[in-house]
């Protein structure tokens, strides 16, 4: 579960991305026993999970730079935001749920964990040949290289990211959250993409070798904003075991897409209760008519202009070899910043 990464900074000074796997470990009472069981047996795999965590958090703020709440990594506010069964909550905890997915898979490819490789092929039905290539052009097909074992990434997030079920009042939120974790990793594990490299002499292509890899995690992110902008809202059954679209002649959702409890708050003022910063000061587009305009994003609050001075890298000149040299500018830029 996502409180679990964080639980061990908020009392920390400082932001909750910096996630020591050490500081989580030793917390493990509070962890649930297959999140401690691993912190015991394998804490080079806690150390992946940490990164990954960090990742999903930067990828968050990335994906949400330009709308009123911007994933902020500030901790008393961070932790109010979890503590709801929002659309924003149920973002961070999926593209969470996908960095560690992402990560642990990745360090397997790079052989930086000895409890996983590269993807098992063996039993593994010979890859397609693409579209544009015909099935007689005689080109032989084999797997190959190393693949990403995405299934191993898969099994320990969900195995660290998904906390035993509480019972009573916590019931549908810990389903929201675990269905959530569940949408972060197939966004990684569905989209699996087949890389191959030609063999033969003289550059001929006698024999073609493919491998799968994970998608770059800004496509994961990508897609799993678009899930947040048509996430569903949902309500407990009475069995408190389901989860029911709400409102009439709505499908349910499926195991990809993002579904929340409660709507959000608008997030233009700051507000401690619901994890608001508001956006005092931020930066806006003063011409821009989507979400980071100065309109939206200010709350129609209104705006001020400020002309900065910053220092930029200028005049960058590449010396062979591979060293980049740049010199220094001052620019003068014109901001627009929130009333």
């Amino acid at each position: 579960m996502l409180l679990s990464l964080t639980f061990s900074l908020k009392r920390a000074v400082g932001s909750p991305l910096v996630m020591d796997p050490n500081s989580i470990c030793r917390k493990a009472k509070r962890l649930a026993g297959k999140q401690a069981e691993l912190c015991q047996t394998q804490p080079e795999i806690v150390s992946e999970v940490a990164k990954g965590a960090r990742l999903g958090v930067r990828e968050c703020q990335y994906q949400f730079r330009y709308r009123r709440w911007n994933c902020t990594s500030h901790n008393k506010y961070f932790g109010k935001v979890l503590q709801q069964d929002i659309r924003e909550t149920a973002f961070v905890y999926a593209i969470t749920a996908a960095g560690v997915t992402h990560a642990v898979t990745q360090a397997c490819s790079m052989g930086e964990l000895l409890q996983c490789g590269c993807e098992a092929t063996r039993n593994k039905a010979p890859p397609r040949p693409p579209s544009s290539s015909s099935s007689g052009d005689g080109i032989k097909w084999e797997w190959g290289g190393c693949g990403d074992d995405v299934e191993f990434g898969y099994e320990m997030s969900k195995k660290f990211m998904d906390a035993k079920r509480r019972r009573g009042k916590s019931d549908i939120r810990t389903l929201i959250n675990l269905h959530n974790n569940e949408a972060g990793r197939l966004a990684v594990k569905l989209h699996m993409r087949t890389e191959c490299k030609c063999h033969g002499l003289s550059g001929s292509c006698t024999l073609r070798t493919c491998w799968k890899k994970m998608p770059h995690f800004r496509e994961v992110g990508d897609r799993l904003l678009e899930r947040f902008n048509g996430a569903s809202k949902v309500m407990g059954g009475n069995d408190g075991k389901t989860l029911i679209p709400v409102g009439q002649n709505i499908k349910p959702p499926d195991k990809q897409d993002l579904i929340y409890s409660d709507e959000s708050p608008d997030f233009c003022l700051a507000n401690r209760k619901t994890g608001s910063l508001g956006t005092r000061g931020r930066m806006c587009n003063s011409t821009a008519m989507d979400i980071s305009g100065c309109d939206l994003l200010c709350c129609e609050r209104g705006y001020r202009e400020e002309t900065v001075v910053i220092e930029e890298n200028c005049l960058c000149r590449f010396h062979w070899c591979c060293v980049v040299q740049c010199k220094k500018c001052m620019v003068r830029k014109e901001l627009s910043l929130c009333h």
